[in-house]
């Protein structure tokens, strides 16, 4: 006899039911029953351990039995692979099967038959059940039906896992600690000091477990722990951000004990044999005069070659690596928190929730539910929670009085270029460079940066073919490229020497002149306009020669769009470009570094030509700047 929760609850197969059905039948046939088998609550899927099932064959195998006597071929199995290891197992102890309500007889071929053909409609009904199951849940999940436990800091609500407001800090926290290279113990102790939650037994393994759960990010995988798990991605309002939970990925790598080295290897775990694609070793060797020398090697294809091979490689770009860096902790960083901060309306609903759950716990004082110890605790807990969400809140109205917009990262790279040029000593003391950047750093970098570098053997030397860095990380870059709002440097002939220009792409006409007009409020800025002759590939421009420096080159309309096979004989460019005489005109100068002119100025109509205008400014790093006037 087996039952499963299915069987009960559609076709009323209950183990009494069967119990009673088979002994009539048993008695019809004169057969002496030796034992009762009953399998409760467990389906005849292939792979599901079934104790009274085996304990049936091993009765067998002793010939205590030589007849199994089943309501329908389904109680026994569902799958047609067992089914037939069955029938082999039952020739061999000459045993057969008989079903009340099927017309099985297993002691001839046409008997087999008859069995096996339905077994296989059987197996395909589960097969089909199954089909329809898998979609259906796949389509729950894409609506936000998460059928799991809801993780700390979501709940269910509506059946859908939402973020829980009044904790959701805690998982914040967590992965910023780790990112700052805080190991699992270590945050488990610091929350068990903090009784976090109210909890004194934080593990390392609950903190290991909530870094490697998608669901902070937004994504869940169905069936991790099978052969064949289904990822579905942003099926709950995140967290953390994608970015975020990459890098405490490969954070986590940096902290496996493979990386626990006295020295440290710029590109371990990047790079590959170019014959065996195994991941490459390092050693090094220090010579008498104390310097270290790098090595990376295969043993197996006895390939070696210096470190300074990949170096030089990577000195054609590392310092717009470093830049693009800079950019990325400056801005997108900020601009990630804001996409990611609670808004106003659900901040506010959590705490009329808690209210409303302190209401409650009152209420049950009173009642006499609670002694006066565990009234104070639950009180306790849920004070700390509104306090957290109001703190938030106010937070919030205030960082939205200040935002950064992707035209902010644009005119930052044009204040920091002419920085350069303009404020040079400055800038070098100001602005650290890949060369004042110690190996560790160095090695971090390329570790948040590259996912691997492609080698290949020329002869007996081996070359770079190509680095393939982190899409979570540069994606967003090449977005913001795209649409205008960050440059990259181009190759270009200035007379007779090869130089290079910053570039970027389209952007209206309305949204160049903001850009220029703010520039102007701490530099002289110029314009003027190039024709581009598309077929010699050559700029056309009248310089005064005056040392003029190119600031940035962008096309003033979108050529990309309307002449994409480059049939036309001219484009038209702006330019815009700082003379030798330009001086900065604010009288800090910390501003030219640490703050950008705030778009919200209207005092001036925007002109291409140069116009005295009033000065106003917000802050780079604005979170630290408004916690500070916050506080």
């Amino acid at each position: 006899m087996r039952v499963s929760t299915e069987d009960q609850a559609h076709e009323g197969f209950s183990l009494p039911e069967q119990k009673e059905r088979l002994e009539n039948f048993c008695k019809f046939k004169g057969y002496e029953i030796i034992d009762y088998y009953t399998d409760a609550g467990i389906s005849a899927k292939t792979g599901n351990h079934r104790p009274e099932f085996e304990r049936l064959k091993d009765d067998i195998k002793a010939k205590k039995i030589n007849t199994i006597v089943a309501l329908k071929l389904d109680r026994i199995t569902r799958s047609i692979f067992d089914w037939e290891k069955l029938i082999t197992f039952l020739d061999e102890n000459n045993a057969y099967i008989d079903c009340a309500n099927d017309e099985i007889n297993t002691t001839n071929a046409n008997g087999k038959m008859i069995s096996r053909l339905l077994m296989s409609v059987s197996q395909n009904e589960i097969e089909r059940t199954s089909e329809r199951t898998k979609v259906g849940l796949a389509g729950a999940i894409k609506s936000g039906h998460i059928p799991h436990v809801a993780p700390l800091d979501y709940k269910h609500e509506d059946k859908k896992l939402v973020i829980d407001y009044s904790t959701k800090d805690i998982i914040v926290r967590i992965f910023d600690l780790y990112y700052s290279e805080l190991s699992y113990q270590k945050i488990s102790n610091l929350f068990k000091q903090e009784k976090v939650l109210g909890k004194d037994n934080w593990r390392d393994s609950t903190i290991q477990t909530i870094l490697e759960n998608e669901i902070y990010k937004g994504d869940f995988v169905h069936g991790k722990r099978t052969k064949h798990p289904t990822y579905y991605e942003d099926v709950v309002e995140p967290i953390i951000s994608k970015e975020m939970w990459a890098d405490c990925q490969v954070q986590k790598k940096k902290n496996s004990r493979s990386y626990q080295r006295t020295l440290t290897y710029l590109y371990l775990q990047k790079l590959r044999c170019p014959k065996c694609n195994r991941i490459l070793g390092g050693k090094a060797t220090t010579k008498k005069n104390g310097n270290t020398y790098f090595y990376y090697y295969c043993n197996d294809c006895k390939i070696e070659f210096k470190e300074k091979v990949i170096n030089d490689y990577f000195n054609q770009f590392i310092n717009e690596l470093v830049e693009y860096d800079s950019v990325v902790n400056q801005f997108f960083l900020p601009m990630i928190k804001q996409k990611f901060d609670e808004p106003k309306e659900q901040l506010e609903k959590e705490i009329k929730e808690q209210m409303g759950k302190l209401e409650r716990i009152k209420k049950a004082y009173i009642n006499g539910v609670f002694e006066l110890k565990e009234y104070n605790e639950e009180k306790k807990i849920v004070e700390n929670a509104i306090e957290e969400l109001q703190n938030k809140l106010e937070t919030t109205y205030c960082t939205e009085e200040l935002k950064f917009t992707p035209k902010d990262i644009l005119l930052k790279r044009d204040i920091d270029f002419i920085n350069k040029v303009k404020l040079e000593k400055e800038y070098q003391a100001r602005t650290k460079m890949w060369k004042d950047y110690t190996r560790q750093e160095q090695a971090e970098l390329i570790m948040k940066y590259v996912d691997d570098i492609e080698l290949a053997l020329v002869g007996n030397e081996v070359i770079i073919t190509q680095i393939n860095f982190r899409d979570s990380i540069c994606k967003p870059c090449q977005e913001l490229y795209d649409n205008g709002y960050i440059d990259t440097a181009k190759p270009m002939i200035l007379g007779n020497v090869l130089g290079s220009v910053r570039f970027s792409n389209y952007l209206p006409e309305e949204e160049v002149g903001e850009i220029i007009m703010r520039l102007r409020q701490y530099y002289d800025v110029h314009y003027t306009e190039a024709t581009y002759y598309v077929d010699k590939q050559m700029f056309y421009f009248n310089f005064a020669e005056d040392n003029s420096a190119i600031v940035r080159v962008f096309p003033l309309e979108d050529y990309y769009k309307l002449d994409p096979d480059n049939r036309m004989e001219t484009y038209r460019f702006g330019i815009i470009y700082i003379n030798e005489e330009d001086k900065f005109q604010m009288q800090e100068m910390d501003t030219a570094f640490d703050y950008i002119p705030d778009e919200t100025n209207t005092s001036v109509i925007y002109t291409k030509e140069p116009i005295p205008i009033s000065v106003g400014v917000k802050p780079v790093k604005f979170c630290e700047e408004m916690q500070e006037e916050t506080n």
